[in-house]
């Protein structure tokens, strides 16, 4: 029994290093990926094709390479050693960072294939209206869009909340890597495969959670049917 209160204890600390992880990606990604994907609209063809290109390579590049890269690159170019703080509380800030970028990048093609899958005639329709463009975009565009991401933007946050595994490759302590650890040895124990396999358990239910959520969501959306 203090066996398994040890490696439960040890599992939830890591399971809240994971939700931290995965809440502080989504508010920093959903903002970003909204304003990458006007560039990625601008009629301003610099910007266009500036920002399509920073999105075709971060799509097409593993996520744990770029992990890898933002952390440890910066500290062997820079003569002042790595800028990121020492500890744990380093490799979450690298984490972040790592993830927002690459996430914002995938949710913006969710919302530019949203907002030009709006029918062009409705925003005609609001500036027969008289309506400026940002009001046409809040009141028209934006929330037909909602509608039309919603799918596939909550398909990419449930893979989120299982690629937030990947940041253990810089040895942050996330519920896969307090699960490993078991296996190596942590709080006097080692060789204990059982606990890797307990980590699924939190992934299930959390994955579990964020699916009748969105399915919430996709009933409440139903009016623009």
């Amino acid at each position: 029994m203090d066996m398994f209160l040890t490696v439960i204890g040890a599992l939830n600390e890591g399971f809240l290093q994971t939700l931290k992880l995965f809440f502080v990606t989504l508010i920093g990604a959903l903002p970003l990926g909204l304003i990458i994907s006007f560039g990625s609209m601008s009629r301003f063809t610099p910007l266009r094709w500036l920002t399509r290109t920073v999105v075709w390579i971060i799509r097409g590049t593993p996520l744990m390479l770029q992990l890898l890269i933002l952390f440890f690159v910066p500290g062997i170019v820079l003569e002042s050693g790595s800028p990121w703080p020492s500890g744990e509380s380093g490799r979450f800030l690298a984490s972040a960072i790592a993830f927002i970028i690459n996430y914002a990048c995938y949710f913006s093609e969710i919302f530019r294939g949203g907002i030009q899958g709006v029918p062009v005639g409705q925003q005609e329709a609001g500036q027969v209206l008289g309506m400026t463009k940002s009001q046409i975009f809040f009141h028209v565009t934006l929330l037909q869009m909602v509608k039309r991401i919603m799918p596939p933007l909550s398909n990419e946050i449930i893979t989120l909340v299982k690629d937030t595994s990947l940041a253990r490759i810089i040895s942050l302590q996330e519920v896969l890597w307090a699960g490993y650890a078991f296996i190596k040895s942590s709080h006097g124990y080692s060789g204990l495969v059982w606990p890797l396999f307990f980590t699924g358990v939190y992934y299930l239910v959390f994955n579990g959670a964020l699916t009748l959520l969105f399915g919430w969501i996709e009933k409440k959306l139903s009016y623009f049917r």
